[in-house]
Order: C-alpha cells, then sequence, then structure tokens
C-alpha cells in the first residue's frame, strides 16, 4: 500500500494532487515501519487515534497534538523518513528564529527544498520579479533558513546575490533586556552594510524584513539608489502592517514590485502574497497547498473564524520529507477564502500576538 500511495507524494510540482488522496498517502508514508521516521513512529505509541485509519481528511489532521515544541530536543536524524534510505540528500538542519524560546530543529531534504523553491520562483515570476538581476539579501544566515532559501531563489533566477551579516538573536535579546538605543544602532550597521553594498553593485532585487526595510527608508540616498537600481523588494521575516505596505508601495518605492512572503521555518516554506492585489487592498498570502496549509481559528474554543473574522493561525506541513500538523502558530490573521482547488485557508493582515506560551513575543530585525 506504502509504495501504491507514495506516488501521490512525488508528484511533479506543476501537478496538484488530489488533496484527501495525498493527506492519505501521507499517513501511510510517514506511519508505515518502513517509511516512517523514528519521531513520528514513537509518537505514535502515545496517540489516541491511528492516523493510518482515522486522518483522511483535511480537516482531519486537527486530531494531532500540537508537538513543534518537542522539535526543540528531539534529534535532527529522528526527522528523516526511512524510506529515503541510508543516504538521503540532506540540504541543512534549520533553525526556527528562537522568538519563543530555544530554537526548533528542521531537516530539509533536497525534495522538499527544490519544489519549494519551484513554488517561490513560480510566485516570483507571477509578481514580475526580474531575472538576472543581482540580489542584494538582507537576511540571517547560520542556522536560519531563509537564508538558504533567497540564495537558492536568487541563484534559479539566475542574478547571484550579496548578503551581509546579521544576528538577529542578539537584537532581541537587546530589546528584551530594554536596551533600545543598541538595538537601534545594530540595525543601523545592517543599514550600512547594505548601503556599500547599493552604492557599489548593480542590485536589481532587495530582499529583506519589513523593520530593515523601513530603517533603509529613513535614509533619502539609500531611497534615491534603490529607486535607480532596484526592480523588485521581496519582503518576508516580519509582518507588515496595510498602511506601511501601502506607503511604501505608493510613495517610497513606486513603480517597484513589493512582493510579500509569510511563513516560517516549522512549516519549511512560505505563503506568497496573492496576484493581482491593489494598493488599499489587504496584504493576502496563499499557501503551498496542499504541502503547507493554514487553518484561523478562535484559540479559546480551537473553532475555525467565519471568513472576514481574526482568530490565530495554525499551520500544517504535510509532504514526503517532513509532518508537522495542527502547529498553533504565534500570529493573529483574517481568515480569507484560499483559491479555487486549494484547501485551508488563505489569511490578510497578519501581526503577532503580544504574548505566545508564556514568552514575550519579540521580532526584533527577522
Amino acid at each position: 500500500m506504502v509504495k501504491v500511495h507514495s506516488t501521490v507524494l512525488d508528484l511533479p510540482f506543476s501537478v496538484q494532487p488530489d488533496p484527501d488522496e495525498f493527506i492519505q498517502a501521507a499517513m501511510d508514508w510517514h506511519f508505515s515501519p518502513e517509511t516512517g521516521s523514528p519521531f513520528w513512529l514513537e509518537r505514535a505509541r502515545s496517540l489516541d487515534f491511528d492516523p493510518r485509519r482515522d486522518v483522511r481528511h483535511f480537516d482531519d489532521l486537527t486530531h494531532f497534538p500540537n508537538v513543534s515544541d518537542e522539535l526543540r530536543d528531539v534529534r535532527a536524524a529522528d526527522l528523516i523518513p526511512r524510506g529515503y534510505g541510508e543516504h538521503p540528500n540532506v540540504v541543512g538542519v534549520f533553525e526556527s528564529g528562537g522568538t519563543t524560546g530555544r530554537p526548533k530543529h528542521i531537516v530539509f531534504l533536497r525534495d522538499w527544498f527544490d519544489r519549494s523553491n519551484a513554488s517561490t520562483t513560480a510566485h516570483m515570476d507571477a509578481h514580475g520579479v526580474p531575472h538576472d538581476r543581482a540580489w542584494l539579501l538582507l537576511f540571517p544566515s547560520g542556522p536560519h533558513f531563509a537564508g538558504e532559501h533567497f540564495r537558492l531563489l536568487a541563484a534559479t533566477l539566475g542574478g547571484g546575490w550579496f548578503t551581509i551579516d546579521m544576528d538577529p538573536r542578539w537584537v532581541k535579546k537587546l530589546i528584551a533586556a530594554g536596551r533600545l538605543d543598541e538595538a537601534d544602532a545594530y540595525a543601523e550597521h545592517l543599514i550600512d552594510q547594505a548601503a556599500s553594498l547599493l552604492q557599489t553593485q548593480d542590485i536589481g532585487v532587495l530582499a529583506t524584513t519589513p523593520p530593515l526595510l523601513e530603517h533603509l527608508a529613513r535614509r533619502e540616498d539609500l531611497v534615491d539608489l534603490v529607486r535607480q537600481k532596484v526592480r523588485a523588494i521581496v519582503w518576508a521575516g516580519a509582518h507588515m502592517d496595510a498602511d506601511t505596505r501601502a506607503l511604501l508601495r505608493t510613495e517610497v518605492f513606486p513603480g517597484i514590485a513589493l512582493v510579500g512572503l509569510y511563513g516560517s521555518t516549522t512549516i519549511l516554506g512560505a505563503a506568497s502574497e496573492r496576484i493581482g492585489l491593489g494598493d488599499d487592498d489587504p496584504c493576502i498570502f496563499d499557501p503551498f497547498s496542499p504541502y503547507i496549509t493554514f487553518s484561523v481559528i478562535d484559540p479559546d474554543t480551537g473553532r475555525r473564524v467565519q471568513c472576514g473574522e481574526r482568530g490565530q493561525v495554525v499551520m500544517n506541513h504535510v509532504s514526503k520529507s517532513f509532518l508537522l500538523p495542527n502547529n498553533l502558530e504565534r500570529d493573529v490573521a483574517t481568515r480569507v477564502r484560499p483559491l479555487e482547488g486549494e484547501v485551508g485557508d488563505s489569511v490578510a493582515d497578519v501581526a503577532p500576538v503580544p504574548e505566545f506560551e508564556g514568552e514575550t513575543v519579540i521580532e526584533g530585525v527577522y
């Protein structure tokens, strides 16, 4: 049964799987002793349901407990499904940002990394992000997925890339300690690095976080350089409110494509901004269904809110390489109807909750 169903998990990027068949194939894969990961095979012993029997549709993912906290301590090797054999093609082990405690560890395998990149590349093309232009990446590297993701994206689009040094965890420590002047000085240090590259290199695409984009926008000389050189700005890694987005699109960087991504390391990717939104439209994000899906819920009852209402975001990742269902995120958003043929919810006007799991949520520069 596993061999038959696993082909659904390997469909080309351009082919949309049937959601129910896909979910059932994923449950067979991740909970079969021959193909499942040590983590999930062990974790299944404590579940009060049988995933292969009881999880048949997208809505059935709510049966799972939220196990994301366990990723802080689990051995990375135990997250890799046995079905990949003795020598799985591991791109890297990346960490969450550590906003709400010790980082969580996520293993990225090559097949998913390439599939995620294909999805993002298609959306960049649809938004008019140019090919064969150098990218300036104002993102953290080290254990963070974002830096690796944007390097691959820049390479795929053919332009190469320039990077800066960034340690977002240090900024969060400064803010938590009330050392706001030092945090601001560190952000300016990052912009100084970007300034040198904007002044000397032919930068065609800027990829950055909203806080750093706002810091950059304070410097008229850099705004002028971006207007002269950059054809698209891709933002991710932190939240951007609607007023700031409208101001950047219409007054600060008019005529430059401004494209948002919303996601996290724990879903191994990001949802892309919906195509064709106007300056006054809310920024809607459509996830890469059925691999990445969202639900917007009332955190007190666990029930999905009505479309147009706000609630807390639950994220699911279901693919051949990884499984993390029913993960309550530290964000609130407005529930939006998904695009035709997709499961789950789209989201708009995403914002962080003030406190999550007993920790104050601090975004800093990322």
